[in-house]
């Protein structure tokens, strides 16, 4: 069964942080591209981080460069997303998001952070950073 669970959303303040995992089920998470994405209320939904399971290549968006990073447990199927720093403006829902890489063998790659380019999606979890 394909399967996204997000936890670890909350409420900080300004310049704090917090770590968002996703578990996922083994039909997904191996050798796979799994994803953060977030929308704000009246906004579109934004990739912020990606991950290639089976090589451990990651991809930091520009605009959360410096201050989140991703990274995977194989041991617990699970991809973290470590929120540092955190603005006001990181306020949004953080969705998880999978799919499987473009091409073959060592010349496969994951797809850019656009929403439409995701196969499988978690349920959400709100992240709220006060001033």
């Amino acid at each position: 069964q394909a399967q996204l669970v997000e936890s670890g959303g909350g409420s900080v303040q300004s310049g704090g942080s917090l770590r968002l995992s996703c578990a996922a089920s083994d039909y997904i998470y191996s050798g796979n591209c799994m994803a953060w994405f977030r929308q704000a209320p009246g906004q579109e939904r934004e990739g912020v981080a990606r991950i290639y399971t089976g090589r451990s290549s990651t991809y930091i968006a520009d605009s959360v460069k410096g201050r989140f990073t991703i990274s995977q447990d194989n041991a617990k199927n699970t991809v973290y997303l470590q929120m540092n720093s955190l603005k006001p403006e990181d306020t949004a829902v953080y969705y998880c998001a999978a799919t499987r890489p473009i091409g073959s063998s060592w010349f496969s790659y994951c797809p850019d952070l656009r929403s439409g380019e995701y196969t499988w999606w978690g349920q959400g979890t709100q992240v709220t950073v006060s001033s």
